[in-house]
């Protein structure tokens, strides 16, 4: 179960940009993968999101108290790394379902990172992850292009697990 109080303040202040127009100063994240078609596709999809399972599959210990919902705080970790969020976000919209969590103190990082699966008009089924970030720690300060690398790598898992 994360530990600490909701009262934990956030380590950036532009809370739900990964809703619109991403914010200067940090690294950017657009990426997206078709994950299959169909209603039960979404559906699958997106129940493993909002369960933490997308997050599991990607390799993470979760330790959250429930699905994801606002204010929920989660601990994810990762090679020994302990990575606390909050849920700041849910979408819950026909086609559209999903949500963007924030860094808490002690998270190698500083942002935000939103997750969200949609169900096109043609009938496709998408993963899209959209996020800002930069260094919240002076290792990823110094270690900045590897913390790159690695989201790179985590996002690339994170679209492949909401595919199943």
């Amino acid at each position: 179960m994360p530990s600490g109080s909701p009262s934990r303040s956030l380590t950036y202040p532009e809370v739900g940009a990964t809703a619109g127009a991403l914010p200067a100063g940090y690294r950017h994240i657009r990426e997206s993968l078709c994950i299959g078609r169909g209603e039960d596709t979404f559906l699958a999809a997106s129940d493993a999101l909002m369960r933490w399972d997308v997050h599991r599959r990607a390799g993470l210990r979760v330790e959250a108290p429930g699905p994801a919902a606002v204010g929920t705080e989660v601990v994810l970790r990762w090679c020994g790394f302990r990575i606390p969020c909050r849920v700041v976000h849910t979408i819950d919209e026909p086609g559209r379902r999903g949500f963007a969590y924030g860094t808490l103190p002690g998270h190698p990082e500083s942002g935000e990172e939103r997750f969200c699966v949609e169900h096109r008009p043609d009938g496709s089924v998408h993963a899209v992850i959209t996020a800002f970030s930069r260094p919240g720690r002076w290792f990823t300060r110094i270690g900045d292009p590897v913390a790159r690398r690695v989201q790179q790598h985590m996002t690339a898992r994170y679209l492949r697990a909401m595919a199943g």
